[in-house]
């Protein structure tokens, strides 16, 4: 990484899908070498898949890398966490995320009459509160059109009261960390 650095070809180094383990053991060699570790690990994060709150968001804070969720709304512009579809053709039709979302069906409908009760859309509230995690720098979003990219432009000027982060994670337990 170092000659990659000196040579002017990259300016940092990030990971992607790595397990917590992975991130310590990628920032200790850099640290025994007197040298830059991971500053960033891009990971699947949001309401409904919260697994890497076990070892990589420890891993992150530890080392100090921020983290970069992808798919903030669990399954693209029409996931699971946009509200419910609208669209026949879309995404949200394939068999897959169609049986997922017939799983959490309950689970979904208590999201979405929460976000109705805080005159949000699903989709704003799924993408503030991933930028409302400490460890989160940045979320990737691929909105589909200019219309759900301006939908969600007031996102960062969210907040949360603890009465409702606490009814978020009522509908979508935490995994806690690693012990």
């Amino acid at each position: 990484m170092e000659r990659l650095i000196s040579q002017g070809k990259i300016t940092y180094v990030g990971s992607s899908n790595f397990p917590g383990w992975a991130i310590a053991r990628a920032n200790e060699k850099a640290i025994a070498k007197q040298q830059m570790g991971l500053i960033s690990e891009q990971s699947i994060y949001n309401l409904i898949e919260r697994s890497v709150e076990l070892e990589v968001i420890p891993a992150c804070r530890e080392y100090g890398l921020g983290l970069i969720p992808w798919s903030p709304q669990a399954g693209g512009g029409e996931g699971l966490l946009s509200g419910p579809s609208q669209d026949s053709g879309g995404r949200r039709q394939s068999e897959g995320v169609s049986n997922a979302a017939n799983e959490r069906d309950f689970q979904l409908q208590q999201y979405y009459q929460f976000c109705a009760q805080l005159n949000e859309s699903p989709s704003a509230i799924a993408l503030a509160w991933l930028l409302h995690q400490p460890q989160v720098s940045a979320s990737i979003m691929g909105p589909a059109s200019l219309e759900q990219l301006v939908s969600v432009l007031h996102v960062p000027d969210i907040s949360f009261s603890q009465e409702s982060l606490d009814k978020l994670d009522e509908i979508f337990p935490p995994t806690g960390e690693a012990s």
